[in-house]
């Protein structure tokens, strides 16, 4: 079988050490399929198709882009191994910079804002918190304000600023979508309206991987940004009051900044293995674990070990009990137990 396009992605975190392989092969002079391959590094490969029966090349084409974007979005890296290419976490040092973190509002607290002038809207980007600090070096780091690894094209990128900066920001894949600058020239302006913390971010002048999140100001933008987001199948929108300040940690409850998702995830804390690729998951309620269900773990992906925390899409929560339909996304190394909560959750809206 011959092969038409192929990509090998390598990711390593902590212990972790591992490689994906992706390829579109001939099955015939018309028809294609679409391979792939994974494991640790060194060692044999499991295989799998992501296409059961042969299709033809614009299909497999698609097929195959999705595939390596869904990884590269979790972190992995295309190069020769060992190469500046590979994403690694190990460093995972301490920087003292701290995040700040957003509340998820209900869609009726979402409509009241596109109508309400002092709060701006932008795209809530399906990705990883990561923040980007440049001195005389250059350092990425994430929501838990430990330093990390990153894609060479976002640190390559951040090079060509003059200007020291700490920026915060979402990475998907080898990009990272800036919304917000908490100092400029060694200098904090965390305290500055987000207004004027927007405007020198964009004064920065970022191109190529770095790239500054739209933003909707006037009602009218708003609602088109948030019509366009929901249409397209995006995660989410974000509301941000212009005149407030930068306030590490997350607020009980509101605070300036909040987020609504057009369709509901979790961060959910593996409490067992289940025969048959499933684990059972938990969220944090009162200080202990509440069982919210079962999730099922995709045969081309590894079964999470116990206590890990996965990120898990679903319809909906019944209260005090499981989540509806949950589909596994991926394990989460970058949050915490304590974000584990139980009201992240989103509930069935109960009938009369």
């Amino acid at each position: 079988m011959m092969t038409s396009e192929n990509i090998t992605l390598y990711f390593k975190q902590g212990s972790s050490d591992k490689i994906y392989k992706a390829s579109i092969e001939e099955a015939d002079s018309k028809h294609f399929v679409v391979n792939f391959a994974y494991g640790r590094r060194g060692a044999t490969l499991k295989t799998g198709t992501k296409t059961q029966t042969s299709v033809d090349y614009a299909k497999a084409k698609k097929i195959y882009d999705k595939l390596v974007k869904d990884k590269t979005s979790k972190g992995y890296m295309p190069g020769e191994e060992g190469s500046q290419y590979v994403h690694t976490d190990t460093d995972m040092r301490e920087t003292g910079v701290q995040c700040q973190l957003l509340n998820f509002v209900e869609e009726s607290v979402a409509l009241q804002l596109i109508n309400d002038k002092n709060w701006w809207a932008q795209e809530k980007h399906d990705g990883k918190r990561m923040l980007i600090h440049k001195t005389d070096s250059i350092t990425a780091i994430n929501r838990k304000g430990l330093s990390i690894g990153a894609p060479d094209t976002i640190l390559n990128s951040a090079g060509q600023v003059d200007q020291a900066y700490l920026v915060d920001g979402e990475a998907v894949g080898e990009q990272l979508f800036a919304f917000d600058l908490l100092e400029i020239d060694n200098t904090d302006i965390r305290t500055a309206p987000y207004s004027k913390r927007l405007l020198h971010l964009k004064k920065l002048g970022f191109n190529g991987s770095i790239i500054v999140t739209e933003t909707a100001k006037t009602k009218k933008e708003k609602q088109q940004l948030y019509d366009r987001l929901k249409v397209s199948g995006m995660e989410g929108i974000v509301f941000k009051k212009s005149s407030a300040p930068y306030t590490a940690g997350r607020p009980n409850s509101g605070g300036n900044q909040i987020k609504f998702k057009f369709y509901a995830t979790a961060s959910v804390i593996v409490t067992s293995i289940n025969q048959k690729r499933s684990v059972a998951v938990a969220v944090i309620a009162d200080k202990k674990q509440v069982n919210v269900g079962n999730v099922t773990i995709p045969p081309n992906k590894e079964v999470p070990v116990v206590d890990s925390i996965i990120e898990v899409r679903y319809l909906y929560a019944y209260k005090g009990g499981n989540l509806y339909q949950p589909t596994y996304l991926g394990v989460r190394d970058d949050i915490s137990f304590e974000d584990c909560l139980i009201s992240q959750l989103k509930y069935k809206k109960e009938t009369e």
